[in-house]
């Protein structure tokens, strides 16, 4: 159902079963896949796609240029997946020149105040709580969950299935499978209820508490902390999956305990 008080460019494109709600205002170049309902006020901006079954709530804004003062109007993206829900007055920026393209994955839930910014890359099933606030070029790997009134540093990356505690501060990048708190942030714990919760076995989990146990807790420093995973840990997808991660982050991840 269109209502006759919502604004619909001509060049926007709506699938099947579209709702958008009195007052919202959709803009062109914009598309919007079967059973996406827009609430009364949100705004979606040009060179937005939103996924089936996705639902944008009152107030959010989706799609809008940058705040980077280096953003010089490229033409760049914003994309949205299925059955995502953005809670009301979420503001999601678009893409600069760095990726062109800010996207959120399919199954999330974007809380109320959250702020996404540009180019940051949210994977599927992740939840961001209220007034979350990420900067730009962020990258959150599937299944992490931000507990409200998280601030996260451009440029750092969240790995899958990791937990980042209410209130934190997250300067450095957290590596996949633990619980992140305190300030400054660090680890404390292997997220072994939210692992349960999605189906890995006790074998899986002990080995990712066998390799963190030595990375953050017995006091070596990072490189010699996965050498000594590398002779200690027999090799398997998963720790080899924890030693890219680490290795790749050329700003360092956050503290041990």
């Amino acid at each position: 159902m269109i209502s006759p008080l919502a604004q619909i460019h001509p060049g926007a494109k709506l699938g099947k079963h579209v709702r958008v709600d009195a007052f919202a205002i959709i803009h062109d170049q914009v598309v919007l896949e079967d059973e996406v309902h827009i609430h009364s006020g949100a705004q979606i901006f040009p060179d937005t796609y939103i996924g089936k079954g996705s639902i944008i709530f009152p107030g959010a804004l989706v799609g809008i240029v940058s705040q980077d003062l280096k953003y010089k109007g490229e033409r760049a993206k914003t994309e949205i997946g299925s059955y995502t829900t953005i809670r009301e007055y979420a503001t999601i920026h678009k893409g600069t020149s760095d990726r062109m393209l800010t996207k959120v994955g399919d199954h999330c839930l974007i809380m109320a105040y959250t702020h996404l910014g540009h180019d940051c890359w949210i994977g599927n099933h992740v939840i961001i709580a209220n007034n979350g606030s990420l900067a730009g070029h962020i990258t959150v790997d599937d299944y992490v969950i931000i507990e409200g009134v998280v601030a996260a540093q451009q440029f750092v990356h969240i790995g899958k299935h990791a937990f980042i505690a209410g209130a934190s501060l997250v300067r450095k990048s957290v590596p996949p499978y633990i619980r992140v708190a305190r300030e400054p942030l660090q680890f404390i714990g292997v997220n072994t209820i939210g692992l349960g919760r999605r189906g890995f076995d006790a074998e899986h989990i002990k080995l990712i508490e066998d390799v963190y146990r030595i990375i953050f807790v017995r006091g070596h420093n990072v490189s010699h902390a996965l050498e000594v995973v590398e002779q200690d840990i027999p090799q398997s997808p998963l720790r080899d999956e924890i030693l890219q991660f680490i290795r790749s982050q050329k700003d360092g991840i956050v503290r041990g305990i």
